[in-house]
Parts: structure tokens; C-alpha cells; sequence
């Protein structure tokens, strides 16, 4: 399994999450996408999320963060009826003791930086490559 899995609740969201990857893999970071869906497959993203953690899009991450203790980053997702607040509103407003870290509404990249630096922590290498990429 990659140390970062980017989770998005369709293939249409593809496109937006992208640039998380790419970030990323650019900072030499081991990461996966995947497809999956609280609605349609809660049982398999439960599953996932008390074995790996990663987030995407208003429900999706808090249901991931509901199952583990590992840290998840939501990424709002501009919608063609509210702009995407309806997807930042559903992220930041999580329950105490859920945490979920959020980025800009279609904030891709921000999510797979912070997702690097939170891996940088104890990464003297990729915070290197992270110092550098900011430069």
C-alpha cells in the first residue's frame, strides 16, 4: 500500500484530484488513487479506513476519519449548484474528536503538499525536497 491514498467518491472528481498526485509524486512521495464511495460501498471504505487513511470531498472524508485515527484531508470539490461550499461546509464541520483537515475548495495540490509536510515531520529527505519545491 502507498503512504498517501488520495480517495475520491467518483471517477468524475479525476480531474480535480489530480494535482494532489502529482505534487505528490513530484516530492518523490509513494502515493495511490482510488475510487470509492460511502454510499454506494460504505462497508469497503470503512474496511479501508481502519487499515489506511486519506480523504477527499465533504462526507467521504469525515466517513474515512470516523474510522481512523490516522490524519485526513479533505478537499472540497466546486459543485455546479453552490461553487463547492456545500462540500467545504460538509468538511469543517466536523464533530469534536473527527478531525479533518481541509484546503481550498478545488485545492488539490494544497492537500498533497500538506500531506507531504505532515510526512516531512519525520522525513529529513522529503522536507528537504519540500524546502526546494517552495523555492
Amino acid at each position: 500500500m502507498a503512504v498517501v491514498t488520495i480517495v475520491m467518491g467518483s471517477k468524475s472528481d479525476y480531474e480535480t484530484v489530480l494535482p494532489a498526485y502529482e505534487i505528490l509524486r513530484k516530492l518523490g512521495v509513494d502515493a495511490e488513487m482510488k475510487v470509492m464511495s460511502a454510499h454506494r460501498t460504505p462497508d469497503e471504505v470503512a474496511e479501508f479506513a481502519k487499515n489506511a487513511a486519506a480523504g477527499k470531498a465533504a462526507h467521504l472524508a469525515g466517513f474515512i476519519a470516523a474510522h481512523t485515527v490516522l490524519p485526513v484531508i479533505g478537499l472540497p470539490v466546486k459543485s455546479s449548484t453552490l461553487d463547492g461550499l456545500d462540500s467545504l461546509l460538509s468538511v469543517v464541520q466536523m464533530p469534536n474528536g473527527v478531525p479533518v483537515a481541509t484546503v481550498a475548495i478545488n485545492g488539490a495540490q494544497n492537500a498533497g503538499i500538506l500531506a507531504a509536510q505532515m510526512l516531512a515531520m519525520s522525513d529529513a529527505a522529503l522536507a528537504k525536497r519540500l524546502v526546494a519545491h517552495r523555492e
